[in-house]
């Protein structure tokens, strides 16, 4: 590597899908029909009401810089949702408004990891993650996940796993790649783990409200002194808005604006009051019908690849993502992700995206398009892989 650069890239790695992803535009251009299952944003449009509300802040000139921490509207807002959907008060000062839910996970980890610490995560999980921590200087040290536990760290694994210079634990439910959840109890069992040994819980919670089940209950409501991470982006289909927020024990609010300050000054002046109309009853009647049609995609897509022969033993409970076990079919995820790619007209992310257990064996499918191309890419894969 090129001696004028820092150490800690040759460890952050690229997202390997977007090498494919190219490669299926550059098929479309050539005329080729791509169906795209490799991205994890939703297909909807940014719903009308937030739309209308950003357009509301250009034309009346609301385009100046907020404080950091956000617009005290939008923090009331998100206060008000915590108390409603699960009620649970958190005061509007402890939370933060960034530039994405990463801006959000940034933040945790840097004022959180000291050079030489550790970070607990599931592997597979959100590439990312991991870089964040790699970014300040500590360790990402993921742990083997699988069925068994619904690809989900649990209470025993962290007790297993945890060393002197442990200092957090990132979860994530529902989880990217595979949807799946972390029941409460396991949740309670966790954070308690995680404070009795002195260290920190960082929950990713960004794509709560896109749950098929029994409603999720945050991680707030079980201690004060977790870091949440939520995003405007999944639940609230507002992907290039570019808007998270983050939200802080009460001990770590100076020390996390002040890092806001130098970071990034402040989110989006419009973004944050075009969120504002995310939580009126109007904007959450469309997020709601949006949800039901994301189940209505899982419930095709998941039994019509276990009938190709992929496995996938644990049905997710949230997100759009089915991570599936490919090796029927493989020992090679890229390569097979690249096959089908060129073969079926079928993208799709390798595991090698998501973590170093067993990233060979598996790919993830997203269901963020409509139900008819869901089906015209299973048949496109049934003909590749039986023919």
């Amino acid at each position: 590597m090129n001696g004028t650069l820092a150490r800690r890239m040759a460890d952050i790695a690229p997202f390997h899908v977007m090498a494919l992803l190219a490669h299926a535009r550059d098929l479309e251009m050539a005329g080729r029909s791509i169906i795209h299952m490799e991205i994890g944003e939703p297909d909807f449009p940014t719903a009308e009401p937030v739309i209308a509300a950003g357009q509301r802040a250009l034309a009346e000139g609301r385009t100046r810089y907020t404080a950091a921490a956000g617009l005290p509207e939008l923090r009331q807002a998100i206060s008000d949702h915590y108390r409603e959907r699960y009620q649970v008060e958190i005061p509007a000062r402890r939370i933060l408004v960034t530039p994405g839910a990463s801006g959000a996970l940034q933040l945790a980890t840097a004022v959180l990891v000291n050079p030489g610490n550790r970070v607990l995560l599931a592997d597979p999980g959100y590439p990312c993650n991991r870089h964040f921590v790699r970014l300040v200087e500590g360790e990402a040290a993921g742990i083997p996940v699988g069925p068994e536990t619904g690809y989900q760290l649990t209470a025993h694994l962290v007790e297993q796993y945890w060393d002197e210079r442990t200092v957090a634990v990132l979860l994530a439910s529902p989880a990217n790649p595979t949807g799946t959840v972390i029941s409460p109890e396991e949740l309670a069992a966790l954070v308690a783990t995680v404070e009795a040994r002195g260290g920190r819980v960082i929950m990713d919670e960004i794509y709560h409200g896109l749950v098929y089940g029994a409603a999720l209950q945050t991680a707030l409501a079980y201690s004060d002194q977790t870091f949440v991470v939520n995003s405007f982006s999944k639940y609230y289909g507002m992907t290039g808005w570019r808007l998270g927020w983050l939200v802080a024990p009460d001990d770590a609010v100076d020390a996390v604006e002040k890092l806001a300050q130098n970071l990034f000054l402040a989110a989006s002046t419009p973004a944050q009051y075009a969120a504002l109309a995310a939580f009126t009853p109007e904007a959450q009647a469309i997020f709601e019908a949006r949800r039901r049609e994301f189940q209505a995609r899982r419930d095709f897509l998941l039994p019509a690849l276990r009938a190709l022969g992929f496995s996938i033993p644990v049905t997710p409970d949230g997100a759009f993502y089915l991570y599936a076990d490919c090796r029927r079919f493989t020992d090679n995820s890229y390569d097979f992700a690249l096959r089908l790619l060129d073969e079926a007209g079928v993208a799709m992310t390798p595991g090698i995206d998501f973590g170093h257990h067993q990233p060979n064996q598996h790919v993830r499918f997203a269901y963020t398009n409509a139900i008819p191309q869901l089906a015209e890419g299973v048949e496109r894969l049934r003909r590749a892989l039986q023919g």
